[in-house]
C-alpha cells in the first residue's frame, strides 16, 4: 500500500522477490533494481510519491489497470464462496481446556506472580512482624491476667485491636494487586484461555500458604508476648482462628476490587464496611445491650465471631473467681462471660 491506503501491489512475490521487481521495473521510467540491493527498500524507493511527480505514475491506478490485479480478484471472488460440500467449522466447547486444566494453568500463573512481587508478599510479612511486635508489647502479659473485670476487658480489647489491625491491613494491601491482575485477566480471557471462575478460584487460592505463614508468624509473636496460656489446644485454636480472620478480610479485600472499576475506589466502598463491623463486633457494645433489630447484624458480623471464638477458647473454661468492677461482687470467669458478652 501506498500513502492513504491505496493497494499498489498484491499478488505472489516469487522467489527472491522476482514478480514484485519485474512489475514495477515494466512500469516506463522506473530505474532497474541493482545487484545486492534489497527489493523491499527498493520498492520503497521506486513508489514513493516523489518518484510518482517524476514519472506521472499513479502506483495504484496502474496496478487497477494491470492483468494483476484482475488474477488476484477473480480468486479473492472464488475464496469467499464456500464449498457446498464443507461444513462449518464447529467446537464443542467454548474453552480448549477443561475448567481443571484452566484453573491449574491460573493458580501456576498466579503462584508465579505472587513469588515475583516482593513489594506485595515480603512486605506484607515484614509489616505482619512490625504489627505483632507493636500489640505483644502494648499489650504486654494481659492474657495472663485473670483476677478482676478489668482484666478480661483488657485481654479482649488485645484481640479486638489485634485483629482489626491486621485485618484491615491486609483488606487494603491486596486491593491493588488484584486489580492489577484483573486488568491482565481481561486480555487472556478475550483471547479465550480461561472463563472467570478459574481465575477468580486461582486468586482465593493462591492467599491459603500465605496467609497461613502470615498468621502463625503474627499468632506467635502476639501469644507469646501477650502471655495467653500456653496449652496446645488453646494456642492452635487462637491460630484456627487468626488463620480465618485474615483470610475473610483478604477476600473481602478482593470482592470490593471485584465489584468497583479500580483501586481507588475499592477502599471507599470497602471502609463503611469497616465502621459497621467495628461498631457491632461486640465489644464496644456487647450483644445484650445491642437493641433487638440491630441484633442480627451482630449475627452477620465476622468479627463478632472471630472475639467470640477467641475470647471462649482462652477463658471459656476458667471457673476461677473474678472481681466485678464495683469491687465487691465476685463471680467465675465463665459466668462473667455469658452474663456480660452471651458467651457460652
Amino acid at each position: 500500500m501506498k500513502r492513504g491506503g491505496q493497494l499498489i501491489y498484491a499478488g505472489p512475490l516469487g522467489p527472491k522477490s522476482r514478480n514484485l521487481v519485474e512489475f514495477f521495473q515494466a512500469v516506463p521510467g522506473v530505474p532497474k533494481i541493482r545487484d545486492g540491493y534489497n527489493p523491499a527498500a527498493w520498492m520503497l524507493d521506486v513508489t514513493s510519491t516523489q518518484m510518482e511527480q517524476i514519472l506521472g505514475v499513479d502506483f495504484a491506478e496502474y496496478y487497477r489497470q494491470s492483468k494483476l490485479f484482475l488474477q488476484t480478484k477473480e480468486i479473492v471472488e472464488a475464496l469467499s464462496k464456500p464449498n457446498s460440500e464443507v461444513k462449518e467449522l464447529t467446537f464443542s466447547t467454548k474453552y480448549a481446556q477443561p475448567f481443571c486444566a484452566q484453573f491449574i494453568a491460573c493458580l501456576w500463573k498466579q503462584n508465579l506472580s505472587y513469588w515475583r512481587n516482593p513489594q506485595y508478599t515480603a512486605v506484607r510479612f515484614f509489616y505482619t512482624v512490625i504489627i505483632s511486635l507493636m500489640f505483644g508489647t502494648i499489650c504486654w502479659k494481659f492474657g495472663s491476667r485473670r483476677e478482676t473485670q478489668h482484666d478480661i476487658f483488657n485481654a479482649m480489647g488485645a484481640m479486638y485491636a489485634a485483629v482489626l489491625f491486621i485485618g484491615i491491613t491486609n483488606a487494603t494491601s491486596v486491593q491493588p494487586v488484584i486489580s492489577i491482575e484483573r486488568f491482565v485477566s481481561y486480555r487472556e480471557r478475550a483471547a479465550g484461555m480461561y472463563s472467570a471462575l478459574p481465575f477468580a478460584f486461582s486468586l482465593v487460592t493462591v492467599e491459603f500458604p500465605y496467609i497461613l505463614v502470615q498468621s502463625l508468624v503474627y499468632g506467635t509473636i502476639f501469644y507469646s508476648l501477650g502471655s495467653f496460656e500456653w496449652t496446645a489446644v488453646k494456642f492452635l485454636w487462637f491460630l484456627f482462628f487468626m488463620y480465618f480472620t485474615l483470610l475473610y478480610f483478604t477476600f473481602y479485600g478482593m470482592m470490593t476490587t471485584a465489584i468497583t472499576p479500580n483501586h481507588m475506589v475499592a477502599p471507599i466502598i470497602a471502609a463503611p464496611f469497616y465502621t459497621l463491623w467495628n461498631l457491632f463486633c461486640g465489644f464496644m457494645i456487647p450483644r445484650k445491650l445491642i437493641p433487638v433489630w440491630w441484633r442480627w447484624y451482630y449475627w452477620a458480623n465476622p468479627v463478632s465471631w472471630t472475639l467470640y471464638g477467641l475470647l471462649t477458647s482462652q477463658f471459656g473454661d476458667l471457673d476461677q473467681p473474678l472481681l466485678l468492677a464495683d469491687g465487691i461482687r465476685t463471680t467465675t470467669v465463665v459466668a462473667f462471660l455469658e452474663e456480660h458478652f452471651g458467651f457460652r
